[in-house]
């Protein structure tokens, strides 16, 4: 029982983990380097992800500076930057590529709203499917009446302190995208 406790602990925490990653993809107006981890580039015949082909800096608070190893590949980062669809216009100048972050408008910062309360329902769908799959597996094992009811019990106060982080969360990344 101890161990199905803990690997369904661990779940929900990666689970939390996961939404929490997927929420810093969601851009407040504020340059964040992370928003080009997803960014491959085809390097020599090969799809390499940006972070391997260049240096990605943050000079100002709504400008990304990414400067490549090897300039040959300027021209392939600025068109993987542009193909990558994150709402934003690479410029190169011939030793880097630099992404001015526009200012957001109060209808992009509802819908980035919307995402992000999408992401956070999807994170809790994810909690419920761990703690249908816990209580599944303690019906498996060969406990008494009283002893599953105490286990989902206990899983349950496990969702319920999950579900509090994920609304924590939710909220100030809100607040994060509401701010002008």
């Amino acid at each position: 029982m101890e161990s199905v406790m803990n690997k369904t602990k661990e779940k929900m925490e990666n689970a939390v983990v996961t939404m929490e990653k997927r929420f810093t993809n969601v851009r407040a107006g504020r340059a964040n380097p992370n928003m080009l981890d997803g960014v491959t580039v085809e390097y020599y015949g090969t799809m390499t992800p940006l972070k391997q082909l260049a240096n990605i800096a943050v000079p100002e608070a709504r400008q990304l500076v990414v400067k490549p190893y090897d300039k040959g590949a300027l021209a392939a980062i600025e068109k993987a930057i542009f193909e990558a669809n994150l709402g934003v216009t690479p410029n190169n100048n011939g030793e880097a590529v630099f992404i001015v972050i526009p200012a957001l408008n109060e209808e992009r910062r509802k819908e980035l709203v919307k995402q992000v309360k999408q992401i956070a329902e999807e994170g809790r769908i994810a909690l419920r499917n761990i703690r249908q799959e816990a209580n599944n597996e303690l019906k498996k094992l060969e406990l008494s009446e009283d002893e599953v009811k105490r286990a989902n019990e206990q899983v349950q106060k496990l969702i319920d302190e999950f579900n509090k982080v994920v609304e924590e969360r939710l909220k100030s990344k809100e607040d994060e995208l509401l701010i002008i």
